[in-house]
């Protein structure tokens, strides 16, 4: 993130992206994958998380599928980084 722009997706709840959220990430969610495919930028690294960093591994098969080249899921989810990062969650 600190080496190029990255595109960053939050694939949890949206009241749960609207009570915190790592700056900058795109709520994705079922209602606007459509819409995010066709106007994402998919030569750029995409980092993809969740409550945990279980169910962001496989949204990031499924990006990698829609031709998404560079795709990494935060290991630990939001919890890890809000842990390791407290005062950049945005709220």
């Amino acid at each position: 993130m600190d080496k190029e722009p990255v595109t960053i997706v939050d694939i949890r709840a949206s009241d749960v992206y609207q009570q915190a959220h790592i700056p900058g990430a795109f709520l994705l969610g079922d209602e606007n994958i459509d819409a995010f495919l066709q106007a994402a930028d998919k030569t750029k690294p995409l980092i993809c998380y969740c409550y945990h960093g279980f169910s962001s591994q496989g949204a990031c098969e499924f990006l990698k599928q829609s031709g998404f080249g560079r795709v990494f899921s935060i290991e630990g989810g939001f919890e890890f980084w809000r842990n390791v990062y407290p005062t950049e969650c945005n709220k």
